[in-house]
């Protein structure tokens, strides 16, 4: 395979993470990678991998997700997958959230899928092929407490690519979710935000064992690299298969919610958060 007819990949998100070991992954499988950032001047040695090109995007602005769909085309011609990593956490009760801390978590994490989505749509309906990944999180399979919001926005995107499935496939498009569990990132930093600010927390005792519990947990947390692996075999394996666990701990909490009843789900939870 040569390089001017190698698949394409468009990636957002791609300065850390998840999205930096996809841009890495597909790059040394002979992909030509549109590894998207908000700020390129962060692409760091991704940008100089041949075949990479580190393109500016900013998955809440319109204008911006034209130009990089834009961009990717007049670069490499074509679309053959889309990866819509961006995103990040909101972490606290829900009673001290702002509404605008609550549009920018649904700008960032569902609205910027959605635009990035739809102007892909064109290209690969043209194509007659293409496959959309949606970076979702077990978080939008299990609910876990003080992360109403960022469940509900992966809850949505859940919902939104199996959907989506149904009305794409005729179309020669698939379309897939990621549930990746947790992931040795830097999510609990530069990627969470909180909804406590000043003053009075009156969920300050749950919040504290909540964020004790999550802590120890984080030495079992999956490499960035296992959950590309995972993405990469949604992106080749030419199958209808909508749903892709991704981590250890992904597939056995899942596995359990399955099994146990109501009662017996929630105590493991609830048990599991440290409440």
């Amino acid at each position: 395979m040569s390089a001017e007819t190698s698949p394409v990949v468009l990636i957002t998100g791609a300065s850390t993470g998840i999205g930096k070991a996809v841009a890495n992954l597909f790059a040394d499988k002979g992909w030509r990678v549109a590894a998207t950032m908000r700020d390129p001047a962060k692409g760091g040695d991704l940008a100089a991998r041949q075949g990479v090109a580190v393109l500016p995007l900013d998955v809440t602005q319109a204008a911006s997700v034209a130009a990089a769909v834009a961009a990717t085309l007049e670069r490499f011609g074509r679309i053959d997958a889309v990866v819509n990593n961006a995103g990040y956490g909101l972490f606290g009760p829900f009673e001290t959230a702002s509404e605008e801390l609550i549009a920018r978590q649904f700008a960032t994490n569902v609205e910027g899928v959605f635009a990035v989505t739809r102007a892909v749509l064109p290209t690969m309906r043209s194509q007659g092929s293409g496959t959309i990944i949606n970076v979702a999180s077990l978080g939008g399979l299990i609910s876990l407490p003080f992360f109403s919001l960022y469940a509900a926005t992966k809850f949505a995107i859940v919902g939104f690519t199996e959907s989506l499935s149904f009305e794409l496939a005729p179309l020669g498009i698939r379309a897939k979710y990621i549930a990746p569990g947790g992931v040795s990132t830097d999510f609990a930093g530069r990627s969470l935000a909180t909804t406590v600010g000043q003053g009075e927390n009156p969920y300050a005792a749950s919040l504290g064992k909540v964020m004790a519990a999550t802590g120890a947990r984080r030495s079992n947390y999956s490499s960035p690299e296992l959950i590309a692996e995972v993405i990469y075999t949604a992106a080749t394996d030419n199958t209808g298969r909508v749903m892709y666990l991704a981590g250890p701990d992904a597939e056995q909490a899942y596995s359990l919610q399955r099994t146990l009843s109501e009662a017996d789900r929630l105590a493991m939870l609830r048990q599991h958060a440290g409440l």
